[in-house]
């Protein structure tokens, strides 16, 4: 498994962790399907763009970084739509958001294998 895909599956996983803690937020309970969903698309386009990263840069600390830069990335990009009732929820989605990226940047950087080197004569 090449590390992309490894990326998808474990930011599919990790998304819908993220999604589950808006269970926490009572008001926006009503709308959980729809929050699984989007946490979910989430992401896999973080486990992508992570795993895409990872085959040309093999350091722990710079897929970290990537992962939390896309994490909190998108989460905003979610946090600054407004709710049915207008309100914003920055902190309940940007740090989750935040630290899913990081899980995902990390793993991403484990898991999966790099694409074969050619030798070059």
């Amino acid at each position: 498994m090449n590390k992309p895909v490894a990326g998808v599956l474990v930011g599919t996983v990790l998304g819908v962790i993220d999604g589950a803690t808006a269970w926490f937020t009572p008001a926006v309970r009503p709308v959980m399907t729809g929050i699984l969903m989007g946490s979910c698309v989430k992401g896999m386009l973080v486990g992508v763009l992570c795993g895409l990263f990872a085959r040309k840069v093999h350091s722990n600390a710079a897929g970290i970084g990537v992962g939390l830069a896309l994490g909190l990335l998108f989460a905003y990009l979610v946090a600054a739509m407004p709710s049915e009732t207008g309100e914003h929820y920055y902190l309940q989605i940007m740090a989750p958001g935040f630290v899913t990226g990081a899980i995902i940047g990390f793993l991403t950087q484990r898991l999966g294998q790099s694409p074969a080197q050619t030798i070059r004569s």
